[in-house]
């Protein structure tokens, strides 16, 4: 699993790592059914505090994204919870739109770069 964090960012190290697991499923980088690492494992290869990689887990698995399971540790795991993730989304999306609006950033331009982003997940 190859998993970059940038110390000097503003965005907490969990969400950092949340995040890449998330573009990483979308991409196929990794698949429904396969572990991820150890909180222990992934916290050493990527020099962090195993409780920063717990933090990022459990929210993957509040998220939908992962089944933790004693046994067999993070597992990829896509709930169908369509109605909650399009909620989510929203929510996220004013406020990224009123940044765009603010920035006089138009509605084709908006069109155009989520199609682009779109497209990149599409395999």
């Amino acid at each position: 699993m190859y998993i970059e964090i940038d110390f000097n960012s503003d965005e907490a190290i969990y969400m950092q790592l949340r995040n890449q697991i998330v573009l990483g499923i979308a991409t196929n980088q990794y698949r429904e059914g396969e572990s991820l690492p150890s909180v222990r494992q992934l916290a050493e290869s990527i020099g962090i505090n195993m409780h920063t990689v717990n933090k990022a887990y459990h929210v993957l698995r509040q998220e939908g994204f992962i089944r933790l399971d004693r046994r067999n540790g993070a597992v990829i795991f896509l709930e169908e919870d369509k109605s909650q993730a399009v909620s989510e989304m929203r929510e996220s999306f004013q406020v990224i739109l009123a940044k765009a609006v603010c920035k006089n950033i138009s509605r084709e331009e908006i069109h155009q770069l989520i199609d682009e982003i779109f497209d990149e997940y599409e395999l």
